[in-house]
């Protein structure tokens, strides 16, 4: 995933992100503040990566101050200015706006999200208000939009023209044609709404804590790896249960651990753990909070003249309207459906051949599933995981496909500072070995960090400031004990390949500005670079090369990697399912247009559910809407729909990429200059048919799930 969270905290809806030079201004501080304050200049670091050897908590809210005030009459100036708006005075000056308060921001944000704690949670709450009402002094500001309306196109090349479309669509999404009252109504809700969604994701990470299962016979760990069973006892001893065992919740309903525990009943306690973390009527509990995010939403939208906040957010996506959105899942959502009607009667028919004497559960469907997988296919996921050790796959994997495809190579960098030691650093280099960019990754889960797995900038590229990506990819895999090796899943490594596709996208940023650069670009795309990468997680040359036993370094045998490939198929009626039922429950969210349409969770969750076919029990969505971090807390509200919306753009990509010579640096090469490097500076629609010189099919993609021949 795109971690587009902190840039929405920014504003309402992308409060200026540039990273340029700050220009002089009245706003006074002192000297000692600019000496112990990092944020208040650059990072004298490669490519301004943060300094994280001197950030400190108590840095972030001078910083916010300070940025605040700087950036404020950054605007005044643009404002005030007495000549006639040009791209310089008014766009470039906008986008040259800023700099202290993003700096501060973007690592504040990554830091919230990946290794939090209490100072940084409050910080954190008592800012989003104030950060999306400076986002409103600006993008509700009549004299400033008046400007950018009077700008002459006359002389602008194709980037500049894309620049100022894009501010003026910003401001006109924002309000600023609203009337005077209705503009301080629309302030009174983007308030409110930063605060709840800082409250929703905080609540969110203390149930996922406190939801963990606390075991204390390890009987009832019975079909968990010696390696498992130690990191659970770990995990507990950590959180003061010495001598018993922690079953730590993912983000996701269904959790990996199911897929091994023999234990019925401990199955059945780790799914509800996961399933009711946040709806318990306690503290934690996100229902009322998301209710309210849902219907003020709605309001938005209607200040703006749209029937639903769907409407309203889809207009600078690719889908535009949400019908078309809703008319894709569809198009997946039956014929899943039907698939996993069919993957039921087989799971089934293993439970009775058993003589299990119940009928199939959500807490079951992963352990049998995979014992039905072994027998169709022979293949065992604990026969897989030895040959995926984390760091294996990352350097000779996921590192050795860019190279092959991009030309790219990397280097560990041990001296950069880093925000926890878990946390390793690179130093990227360029086909013709000039240096790229600096990377870092974060691979373990720890109970301060959100769940999931993400990619974000800390310094975006940029022509006009002269800056060069910094990036971080966040996980969530389980820290394996002292001593032992990090065994993942070959759905971790998709996720690992899946998430280095968003770095791609930000290390071949080529633009003039920030603000169209790299991942900048609408959810519905900015799936997509990532989601075509994990075809090479397969791809034979680069498996063979990553795909190593931990202890004896040989390679797969190629009859598990056969095993694997035949597998492919396997359980996408399940996968999709549950994938296509969240984006159903975020569009059916995002789609009320009246207070009366806006029932209790539970309840609202459950009609939508049935209204669009999804009514098997034991296929629930992926995300339960109490905790759907994506929708309340992140940037993917009316847009969960885009990982499947990418999805068909990646599949026919893939084959146009089969098709010509597969894995070749040609194609790579293609790939980096039609989609990878051009932001959102052209027409992505048309970038797609540059690329493959057609529309997009949603052919591919069904028969790569098998739903068609």
């Amino acid at each position: 995933m795109k971690n587009i969270t902190s840039i929405l905290l920014m504003s309402a809806l992308g409060f200026s992100i540039s990273c340029s030079t700050m220009k002089e201004n009245t706003t006074k501080i002192d000297d000692t503040a600019v000496l112990n304050n990092p944020f208040y200049k650059k990072s004298t670091l490669q490519y301004q990566a943060p300094e994280f050897d001197k950030i400190k908590d108590e840095h972030f809210a001078p910083a916010f101050e300070y940025g605040l005030k700087v950036n404020e009459a950054e605007i005044a100036a643009i404002v005030n200015n007495k000549e006639a708006a040009t791209f310089e005075n008014t766009i470039l000056a906008l986008e040259k706006s800023g700099e202290v308060l993003k700096r501060a921001q973007i690592v504040f944000y990554n830091l919230t999200g990946s290794n939090t704690n209490p100072t940084l949670q409050k910080i954190e709450e008592q800012y989003a208000p104030i950060f999306a009402s400076h986002a409103d002094k600006i993008y509700l500001n009549s004299a400033l939009y008046n400007r950018i309306k009077a700008i002459k196109t006359d002389g602008l090349d194709a980037e500049d023209q894309r620049l100022l479309e894009v501010y003026k669509q910003r401001f006109e999404l924002a309000g600023a044609n609203l009337s005077d009252s209705d503009k301080e109504q629309m302030k009174k809700i983007n308030a409110e709404l930063a605060t709840l969604s800082t409250q929703f994701s905080s609540k969110l990470l203390e149930a996922r804590k406190k939801g963990a299962v606390l075991i204390s016979d390890v009987k009832e760990l019975d079909g968990l790896s010696a390696d498992e069973i130690a990191a659970a006892a770990t995990d507990a001893k950590n959180a003061g249960y010495e001598g018993k065992y922690l079953l730590t919740l993912l983000n996701t309903t269904q959790q990996p651990l199911l897929q091994n525990l023999k234990n019925r009943a401990t199955r059945e306690k780790l799914f509800k753990a996961s399933w009711y973390r946040a709806e318990k009527g306690d503290e934690n509990d996100t229902r009322a909070i998301l209710e309210r995010q849902a219907k003020l939403r709605m309001e938005k939208a209607h200040l703006m003249g749209k029937s639903s906040y769907a409407e309203l957010n889809l207009v600078d996506q690719m889908a535009k309207k949400p019908e078309n959105a809703m008319n894709l899942l569809y198009q997946l959502g039956k014929p899943a459906v039907e698939q996993a009607k069919r993957e039921i009667v087989d799971i089934q028919a293993l439970i009775d051949a058993q003589k299990g004497g119940f009928e199939l559960a959500p807490w079951d469907w992963n352990f049998y599933a995979e014992q039905v997988r072994k027998a169709k296919f022979d293949l065992d996921e604990n026969q897989i995981k030895p040959y995926f050790e984390v760091s294996t796959v990352l350097e000779k994997g996921v590192f050795y496909a860019a190279e092959k495809f991009y030309g790219i190579t990397f280097k560990e960098r041990k001296d950069l500072p880093v925000y926890h030691p878990d946390v390793v650093a690179y130093e990227v280099f360029d086909r013709d070995g000039k240096s790229l960019a600096i990377y870092y990754l974060d691979f373990y889960t720890r109970d301060n960090k959100n769940g999931g797995a993400w990619m974000s900038n800390f310094v975006e590229q940029s022509f006009m400031t002269g800056t060069k990506p910094v990036i971080v990819n966040v996980f969530n895999y389980q820290k394996p004990a002292p001593g032992k090796p990090s065994l993942i899943s070959y759905d971790d490594v998709s996720t690992m390949f899946h998430e280095f596709g968003h770095t791609l996208h930000g290390l071949f940023a080529n633009q003039k500005y920030i603000t169209i650069s790299g991942t900048n670009v609408p959810r519905d795309f900015v799936e997509f670079p990532s989601q075509i990468n994990e075809f090479f997680a397969l791809e034979p040359s680069v498996l063979k090369n990553y795909a190593l036993h931990y202890e004896t370094k040989e390679p797969m045998p190629q009859t598990l990697v056969d095993k694997i490939k035949k597998a492919a198929t396997f359980n996408q009626g399940y996968a999709t399912t549950e994938l296509v039922s969240a984006a159903t429950l975020d569009m059916a969210w995002h789609s009320v247009k009246s207070d009366a349409e806006i029932k209790p969770t539970l309840d609202f969750e459950k009609e939508v559910l049935t209204k669009y076919g999804f009514t098997l029990p034991q296929v629930p969505p992926r995300y339960h809407s109490p905790y759907f971090a994506h929708i309340w807390g992140g940037g993917y509200s009316a847009g969960y729909y885009a990982y499947m919306w990418s999805d068909v753009l990646n599949a026919d990509a893939w084959k146009w990429i089969t098709d010509n010579g597969g894995m070749t640096r040609v194609n790579g090469d293609r790939f980096r200059k039609y989609i990878l490097s051009v932001g959102n500076s052209v027409d992505l629609n048309q970038a797609f048919k540059d690329f493959t010189g057609r529309t997009p099919d949603i052919k591919p993609l069904l028969q790569n799930k098998g739903f068609v021949k």
